[in-house]
């Protein structure tokens, strides 16, 4: 089998080390476990998204991504995707379907839009049950909301636009809250100042996730779990 861990470049300082445990670190397998219903009432309940705590500099296009969620042998699935190698940025790295905001749509239709040109995804009977905070990235200038759809099966048909998108992925909700997945480095922030900052890793068979992605995936887990949201996105 495959290990788990991928071929990303990350950019770890020298000086990084290792984090905290999981908030889940505490709970059971079971407390852990996680369906589409379980999500959806605790967004519901959460409240509305946190804004980003820095924003791109004026004129700048906000983003937008998609969080697709299913359920699949009782158990909340997501779609991730792997970005294409040639890409100009970001290239190799596991996100969520998304992009930038067209005139004159809005970022949830963005999001849409995204998921239907880069994999195919049928977003006709998607449910938007809610947004995670709102996050902004210093490299790429950028503003993106995250937007949880729902959808009503197991898609059965994902087809990866090879411009934009290696591969895509599905991984159940509950394997990203395994001890052995999820792990937590501190780096400086910023890179020269003393402020510990708390990276987030999710080593799938193949992959790693981490960056943005994985400020996002901590929130929607976080929330699904009843958890502190972590204060590091």
């Amino acid at each position: 089998m495959t290990e788990r861990g991928g071929p990303q470049l990350i950019p770890r300082p020298a000086d990084a080390r290792p984090g905290p445990p999981a908030p889940w670190a505490h709970l059971s397998t079971e407390q852990r476990h996680l369906d589409v219903a379980r999500v959806v009432r605790a967004l519901h309940a959460a409240g509305p998204p946190r804004p980003s705590p820095w924003e791109p500099p004026v004129g700048s296009r906000r983003s937008a991504v998609l969080v697709p969620l299913f359920d699949d042998d009782g158990a909340a699935h997501v779609v991730l995707t792997r970005r294409s190698q040639h890409l100009r940025a970001h290239k190799g790295e596991v996100s969520f379907p998304g992009g930038r905001q067209d005139e004159g749509e809005t970022l949830v239709e963005a999001a849409l839009r995204e998921a239907r040109e880069e994999i195919a995804l049928d977003t006709r009977d998607i449910e938007i049950v809610g947004e995670l905070d709102h996050l902004a990235t210093v490299s790429s200038n950028s503003s993106i909301v995250p937007y949880v759809g729902v959808l009503p099966a197991r898609p059965t048909r994902l087809v990866p636009n090879p411009e934009e998108v290696e591969a895509v992925l599905v991984v159940a909700l509950d394997e990203l809250v395994r001890d052995d997945v999820h792990r937590t480095e501190l780096w400086r922030w910023p890179p020269t100042g003393e402020t510990a900052r708390p990276m987030h890793f999710f080593d799938l068979y193949g992959d790693t996730v981490w960056g943005a992605t994985a400020r996002m995936l901590m929130n929607l887990l976080c929330v699904s779990l009843g958890l502190p949201r972590d204060d590091g996105y």
